[in-house]
């Protein structure tokens, strides 16, 4: 079953459930995808449903700091609820030890130093090896502390 397949097949399981959370987490997710698909006019593939679900889902991670500044403790279970739900679309997140890993292999292969300079050279080999399996905040993270 393809992703798009499975929002489809989970948004009528959730309308006849009336689980709302998950109605219009579903909803807004396949919007996002139709609207994508109708702007350029293609046809999205899985990896390509991953990379919009992840944008959402960092989206709603930006926002829970300002609610949390805010005191918005309304919002903030709200899209925390909404973020669970998408996670369950995407791939399973890298720890900072795999993430950590990965940097130090294509550091290795690329003979790249592990001097401050070298930062964006690193992030740039790093990012298309962890594309939807790792947070890029995590990536520079990791990064920042081996370059230190």
């Amino acid at each position: 079953m393809s992703l798009k397949e499975r929002l489809s097949a989970d948004f009528k399981e959730a309308l006849k459930a009336k689980n709302e959370v998950k109605k219009n987490v579903v909803n807004m997710a396949r919007a996002a995808v139709k609207q994508y698909e109708v702007d350029h006019r293609e046809e999205l593939d899985d990896a390509g449903i991953i990379e919009i679900l992840t944008k959402q889902v960092k989206m709603r991670k930006d926002a829970l700091a300002d609610f949390e500044k805010a005191g918005r403790t309304d919002l903030l279970e709200v899209y925390k609820a909404e973020i669970e739900v998408l996670q369950t679309y995407l791939p399973a997140q890298m720890t900072e030890d795999e993430v950590r890993a990965v940097v130090v292999k294509i550091m290795e292969e690329q003979g790249i130093t592990a001097e401050k300079k070298n930062m964006g050279a690193v992030m740039k080999a790093v990012m298309p090896q962890v594309k939807g399996k790792a947070d890029g905040g995590v990536v520079k993270k990791v990064v920042d502390s081996i370059m230190n």
